[in-house]
């Protein structure tokens, strides 16, 4: 859980123009990804080890507040369709939120989307805050890209200066085609 020893970092991401405090680690390209336990849509634990099979793929981390909203709708949506050009066997392709793994599971469902692996940090906040993108005033996660390459190395690190600002797509799919 979130503890009172977690570094805060401010300046970073705001909340529709309204300033938010980041929990967490500071990331950055060059650090080595830290692990963490998330759930899938069927709430078994899941960590960086799973996202990397064994040093076999690199990892694409497509971070969000929360799948039932609009713009992190459409993120997930606009990544299932742009990650079929990518090999699954050689990156993995995930978008973590707070959301449950029961509205992940039926959100998927509902819109298609089958590229993209669900993952959920509603049960100790552990990506959030080893990724530094736990937001205090919210409890949910800052939208955010990570890169990770199959050694483990975070390649990308982007933070989304506001929670409306999407990321460039074509920018990612080029940083995560670097790596594989």
């Amino acid at each position: 859980m979130v503890t009172q020893l977690a570094q805060e970092r401010t300046g970073l991401f705001s909340w529709k123009g309204e300033p938010m405090t980041l929990v967490g680690a500071t990331i950055a390209p060059g650090d080595r990804a830290p692990d963490f336990n998330v759930r899938t849509v069927d709430l078994k634990p899941f960590h960086l080890s799973d996202a990397l099979a064994g040093g076999k793929r690199a990892a694409l981390f497509v971070v969000v507040p929360s799948i039932d909203t609009g713009i992190c709708s459409r993120e997930t949506k606009t990544f299932n369709e742009r990650v079929s050009a990518l090999p699954a066997d050689r990156i993995g392709f995930f978008t973590v939120s707070m959301d449950l793994p029961f509205a992940q599971k039926r959100w998927c469902g509902a819109e298609g989307v089958e590229r993209m692996t669900m993952l959920s940090d509603f049960y100790d906040h552990s990506f959030g805050l080893a990724y530094g993108m736990w937001v205090k005033e919210r409890g949910l996660l800052a939208r955010s890209i990570f890169v990770v390459d199959r050694t483990g190395i975070v390649r990308t690190a982007q933070i989304m200066s506001d929670l409306t600002q999407e990321p460039d797509y074509e920018e990612v799919i080029a940083l995560a085609s670097a790596v594989i």
